[in-house]
């Protein structure tokens, strides 16, 4: 490229238009004209677990050749947070690290090997604090606070609710189950790593594109901490190779880049190494689980009272929500009349987690299922026929108050129960080989923004061109999951065109109507309601144009196949381009807008607000596994999965969304485990990743993945658009459970914890060989002393939504009496 011809460092395709400089959106070309050069960012990593910062000298780095800039936590007084309730982090650490990999300063340079070597020239004096290691540590230990809010000492939540009184109810079962169970926490594994460049508009305002799940609150802390207007603030969410909830927080290194751009006036680009997306983390939570549950002699459920813990971490992050998560949908899979949740999330001095696919759900949903395994084993039952005698019905509420509209699991474990040969081979294979099957349920989206407030939640604005283009604006995100595909989809169905004449602008926020973000799996719900919406304004405009101009009724007017028509007359027609053009000249430029808020919560108690989603999707999943008596080894063959997913609005993405979602259950299943291990007192005896790398930390791949048969069972559900409902992570929470119960099929242990290894699997042989319980897994769960527990009657019982101060007994002679008077 010769020196005349300079193009500016966002790194699109420019051209030249009339020699002069010309500014376009995002785009800037420019003839003749010398344009900022990128800057690139590198940030220091505490090596300390849990320490003050006692002191910062970067004079050093400030001076090292090609440095512009060197920041530190006094640049950045205001802490951001997911949560309002938990805005605890600070781009970078001012005065207190809570992990190894917190980020304490950053440099700015012309390349990033000048900016990591300046950071080896940064010295900072820290004054250790003691570690907390173990959520155990953290109960034990509230005098070493890791924050100064929360509960008490390190306990970030402490919540209970109860929905009719669970110990009359365990009392009169006619057995009462008690397990304890582990989920070891894991990290989202995407392709691509976090990456994030932020370019300065010259006038205080300033675009930032990122790999980033949530554009909309990503905006919104962005403006917190830099004290700037949002209206200021554009993020672009680029299309990134996966996200699995790992890019839906606000980032430290977001943060920095932005702050960067707008004092030197200059573009700057970070992205993570692998490692250091390791320390970001936000992934799965590790919780340990007590489950105590009543059952009658046939199986029906009487009551539970869930008890979990969860290692949250150095931050606050999703933890509220997480927290709730690892109970409060409990109650949707099967009918279960009372339910008691207890639930304490603690800091800790790890990486933060948050929410990997499923958020919360399957590290309950894994001991439920294996517990049920348990039953259906002591009560000599078919464990698919325990389930399928026992699922929630459609158009239910449940005892903890959650509106079920649609519910296809019935459907869901006949199919796979058919498909695998189930009752052909449960309990009779050879010893070595078994299967084992569990389900699920999950929300389709949240019904409560994250941030309360009552305006929608997801907005779409199309504009009609007299070309015969549609172009949809709409601000959520795609990260691999074919939300932009649906969105021109269900544009094209309304208007009854091709997807090819529907162009998708989405994830920005300077341009579209807010979307709050692809969590939740949301997307499809939400967006897509909206989509319908405006798509269906649209429609009636050219309608109206077209029957005036064919002199018919509006009501005779058919859009399909890119024409548009009247019934019955053939004749009577014209293209999709002639309809729009006849639409414009009536009603002027042609745009819709279109908004979806979801439905009230039925509960009206405290937190009622977390769990309620328009519509739940329900999966059924059995496993096959040999197990090698010998090594330990598991091997899956194949696994059957059925999934409720109300409508497939693109088959082929749906089945790829299950076979993805089986893929990491699989992985979390057997190997995966974000762990942590303390280096000798001479090295520090510090607290760090053990396996931070992928050379170690253990996933499966393409050749260990089983063949997996894929049934989408489609019972559309009237709150989704079409019917249609979620598939991004419903189908991942039956896999854990179900290889569990399938390795006990197989050779007669129980692993009641995950990742299931060799290791553990020939430790329960062990025990089973010497007469003993041949299980391996927690032995028991801590003392924690949980706050007083929300007590809302249930629905079958006469409750109307309201927590009541009232003893149980009380209650319902109140409500008695309302029912006489």
């Amino acid at each position: 490229m010769s020196s005349a011809k300079k193009f500016d460092v966002i790194g699109h395709a420019r051209r030249r238009v009339d020699g002069r400089a010309k500014v376009t959106g995002q785009l800037r070309y420019a003839d003749d004209l010398t344009l900022p050069r990128m800057l690139h960012a590198k940030l220091l990593r505490s090596p300390h677990p849990h320490a003050l910062i006692e002191a910062i000298d970067i004079a050093r780095a400030r001076s090292h050749p090609g440095v512009q800039l060197v920041l530190t936590g006094r640049d950045f007084p205001v802490p951001f947070g997911i949560m309002p309730v938990s805005q605890d982090e600070y781009p970078l650490a001012p005065e207190h690290v809570r992990y190894v990999g917190d980020p304490v300063a950053a440099v700015i340079a012309q390349d990033e090997q000048a900016a990591s070597e300046a950071l080896k020239l940064i010295e900072v004096t820290y004054r250790a604090l003691p570690t907390i290691a173990t959520p155990e540590e953290a109960l034990a230990h509230p005098e070493t606070r890791i924050h100064d809010y929360g509960e008490s000492g390190n306990i970030h939540r402490n919540q209970a609710f109860e929905f009719g009184d669970v110990e009359e109810a365990l009392a009169q079962s006619d057995h009462v189950f008690e397990d304890v169970f582990f989920f070891e926490g894991s990290t989202h594994m995407p392709m691509e790593q976090h990456a994030a460049l932020a370019a300065s508009e010259g006038d205080g305002r300033f675009t930032l594109w990122s790999s980033t799940q949530n554009p909309h609150y990503l905006q919104r802390q962005l403006a917190r901490v830099l004290q700037l207007p949002a209206a200021h603030i554009r993020v672009i969410a680029c299309d990134n190779g996966g996200g699995f909830g790992g890019k839906c927080d606000p980032a430290n290194h977001e943060m920095v880049v932005s702050k960067a751009a707008l004092m030197l006036g200059r573009p700057v680009k970070i992205c993570l190494t692998r490692e250091e997306v390791f320390y970001l983390h936000r992934g799965r939570h590790p919780v340990l689980m007590k489950f105590r549950t009543g059952v009658t002699r046939d199986g029906k459920l009487t009551g539970m009272h869930l008890q979990t813990l969860l290692d949250g971490g150095g931050y606050g992050s999703h933890g509220p929500a997480s927290t709730f998560y690892t109970g409060v949908l409990t109650p949707l899979t099967y009918e279960l009349p009372r339910f008691k949740f207890e639930a304490c999330r603690v800091f800790t001095n790890k990486p933060a987690c948050g929410p990997k696919r499923g958020h919360g759900t399957p590290q309950p949903r894994f001991g439920q299922e294996v517990q049920l395994d348990k039953i259906a084993e002591r009560l000599k039952l078919d464990p698919a026929d325990l389930r399928l005698n026992m699922v929630t019905k459609a158009n239910s509420l449940t005892a903890s108050w959650l509106k079920i509209g649609s519910n296809g699991l019935a459907e869901c474990i006949r199919q796979v129960v058919e498909g695998s040969g189930w009752r052909q081979k449960h309990g009779k294979l050879p010893e070595g080989r078994g299967v084992g099957i569990a389900c699920s349920s999950y929300m389709c989206g949240a019904g409560v923004s994250i941030y309360w407030n009552k305006m929608p939640h997801s907005g779409v604005a199309l504009t009609l061109d007299r070309s015969g283009q549609v172009t949809v604006f709409c601000g959520a995100t795609e990260v691999g999951q074919g939300s932009d595909d649906v969105l021109a989809a269900i544009v094209a169905e309304t208007l009854g065109i091709s997807t090819k004449e529907v162009r998708c602008v989405t994830g920005d926020t300077g341009i579209t109507p807010v979307d709050l973000g692809s969590y939740s799996s949301r997307v499809t719900i939400m967006m897509g309601n909206a989509a319908l919406q405006a798509a269906g304004r649209a429609r009636d405009m050219l309608v109206t144009a077209a029957a005036e101009q064919l002199e018919v009724l509006p009501a005779s007017i058919v859009l399909s196949r890119g024409r548009v028509f009247a019934a019955g007359d053939a004749a009577k027609s014209m293209s999709f381009a002639e309809a729009v053009v006849y639409a414009e000249t009536k009603f002027g430029t042609l745009g819709t807008v279109g908004s979806y808020t979801p439905p009230k919560p039925p509960g009206k108690f405290k937190a009622a607000g977390v769990g309620p989603s328009p519509a739940y999707s329900f999966s059924a999943c059995v496993v096959e596994v040999e197990v090698d008596e010998h090594t330990g080894w598991i091997n899956v063959p194949k696994v059957w999965i059925a999934h409720d997913i109300g409508r497939a609005l693109n088959p082929l993405l749906a089945r790829g969304q299950v076979i993805g979602g089986v893929y990491m259950g699989l992985g979390e299943a057997l190997m995966e485990e974000q762990v942590f291990r303390r280096l000798p007192p001479k090295l520090s005896d510090a607290l760090v990743h053990k396996i931070p790398s992928l050379l170690e930390y253990k996933s499966i791949t393409s050749l260990d993945m089983p063949e997996v048969e894929v049934i989408l069972v489609e019972d559309p559900d009237p709150n989704c658009p079409f019917g249609a409902k979620e598939v991004g992570q419903g189908p991942l929470l039956p896999v854990m459970p179900a290889v569990a119960n399938a390795i006990f099929d197989a050779v007669g242990v129980r692993i009641d914890e995950v990742p299931i290894t060799p290791e553990k699997v020939l430790r329960a042989l062990q025990l089973k060989r010497e007469g003993k319980n041949p299980r391996v897994g927690p032995e028991r769960f801590p003392d924690v002393h949980y706050a007083e527990p929300v007590f809302v009657l249930p629905p079958g019982e006469g409750g109307d939504g309201n927590e009541t101060k009232d003893h149980y007994k009380q209650a319902v002679n109140k409500v008695a009496e309302r029912a006489v008077s």
